[in-house]
């Protein structure tokens, strides 16, 4: 696969892109994270979520140690090409590193609290 693609994404300062994972079939919101040219060619490389860890400064391949991968069925790119969308199938069902299926769970209230939905 030819690489070019990548240069149409446009890349921050410290060479990184934002991306939403997105259940593939529910369109539920699991997690945002970011990645760098080397986490995205890898990620569609290999047909699994590998997003660029900033406090780690490393490559973190999604369920690594916790065993929660997702799987990568497609990639979009915003009108401004600089977020990304990964639709994935998260195996295990656990998104979060609190246990929960999504990293949203919190709602703000009519009384201007967050509250745990989910």
């Amino acid at each position: 696969m030819q690489t070019s693609w990548l240069d149409e994404i446009r890349w921050d300062e410290r060479g990184l892109v934002p991306v939403i994972a997105q259940d593939w079939e529910s369109g539920t919101i699991l997690m945002q994270a970011f990645v760098n040219r080397e986490a995205l060619q890898l990620a569609v490389q290999e047909n699994r979520a590998i997003y660029w860890s900033r406090s780690k400064q490393r490559l973190w391949r999604k369920g690594e140690e916790s065993g929660h991968v997702q799987v990568l069925h497609a990639v979009y790119l915003d009108c401004d090409a600089d977020s990304l969308v990964y639709k994935v199938e998260q195996l295990g069902g656990i998104a979060c590193h609190t246990g929960r299926h999504s990293c949203y769970f919190r709602r703000l209230d009519d009384q201007g609290q967050w509250q745990a939905v989910a």
